[in-house]
């Protein structure tokens, strides 16, 4: 069985194994694949891999052979499911492998606006500390977290965990959940109120996002949102760039309404050299890398070959479409 996996480098630079899904079958591993090369590599293969790599109509219907797509991620949406349904495609994805390290993230984001410990390191390590006169100095206005509203938009297993750890720093949290199940949540013995999104920005020192992106999220949070947010508040995103418009944001922080934007995702990936994010005022954006610890990968691949496996056996699990 030919396996192909289009742009195996995102998960696996070198430093971990395909060995997981080398059992299956013969596995062909590209770093990358541009657009105009997939039907060429696809072209055999009853099995593709993909993590960011898009299977569009047009795509799918030049490779016949073609049984089971994995997607290499939770998100799913760089694949036409509808097309891959007419077409008898099964189509998995990989979730909740990152839950760990997507709220680890999302803590050391509100950290690095809140305290400033790369700022201050960078200036330390530039001469700074040794030019001043007093014992501590700091460059930046610094925030306690403790008693600060957060409020998390989007419920499930990231966000909970989210929760947890903010709720452990003295925060005072309160959720807008994907589904309401009641007034209120418990997460690791804390209780968490639901609220909404319109009510809940009003109070809220951070905002946390991990809701999916669909066409109700997409820029959920927008100009007027942001203009109803208290002055100096912190925006976290974890979830995915759209979800934020972002023009706005850089609006809302060179005003001053936002007091810092944290994000490890933006709107185009990769980042292009006009998004309006770029050189704005207390803002840290990482390249995307919250689900790339290696521990996190290994899970990843893994859970990946166990789809796989369920596809063979004829009782296919995490199917998208």
């Amino acid at each position: 069985m030919k396996i192909v996996i289009l742009d195996g480098a995102g998960a696996n630079p070198g430093d971990i194994s395909w060995a997981p899904l080398e059992r299956f079958g013969e596995v062909i591993a590209y770093d990358y694949t541009s657009k105009d090369q997939v039907v060429e590599r696809a072209s055999g293969a009853e099995i593709c891999i993909t993590n960011k790599t898009v299977f569009d109509q047009a795509t799918l219907e030049k490779l016949p052979d073609l049984k089971y797509i994995g997607v290499l991620a939770t998100g799913f949406n760089v694949v036409d499911l509808e097309c891959c349904r007419k077409l008898g495609i099964t189509v998995t994805n990989v979730p909740e492998y990152a839950t760990y390290a997507t709220a680890q993230m999302t803590i050391a984001l509100l950290l690095e606006l809140a305290s400033r410990p790369g700022m201050h390191s960078n200036d330390v390590m530039d001469g700074g500390w040794c030019r001043s006169p007093q014992f501590s100095y700091f460059l930046a206005p610094l925030t306690e977290l403790m008693d600060k509203n957060m409020l998390i938009i989007g419920f499930g297993k990231i966000g909970r965990r989210v929760a947890a750890i903010a709720s452990s720093l003295g925060m005072n949290v309160s959720a807008v959940p994907h589904h309401a199940d009641g007034p209120e949540g418990t997460v690791d013995g804390y209780k968490i109120p639901y609220t909404t999104v319109e009510e809940g920005i009003k109070t809220a020192d951070v905002i946390s996002v991990h809701c999916p992106l669909t066409n109700e999220t997409r820029e959920l949070i927008n100009k007027e949102r942001l203009a109803s947010m208290k002055k100096g508040s912190f925006l976290i995103n974890c979830a995915r760039g759209p979800v934020v418009d972002e023009k706005a944001v850089r609006e809302a922080l060179d005003s001053g309404i936002l007091g810092g934007y944290g994000a490890d995702v933006v709107s185009v990936e990769p980042m292009l050299p006009d998004n309006p994010l770029l050189g704005a005022p207390n803002c840290v954006i990482t390249p995307h890398i919250a689900w790339a610890a290696k521990e996190t990968r290994i899970r990843l691949i893994d859970a990946a070959a166990d789809n796989l496996d369920a596809f063979l056996k004829g009782s296919p699990v995490n199917v998208v479409n």
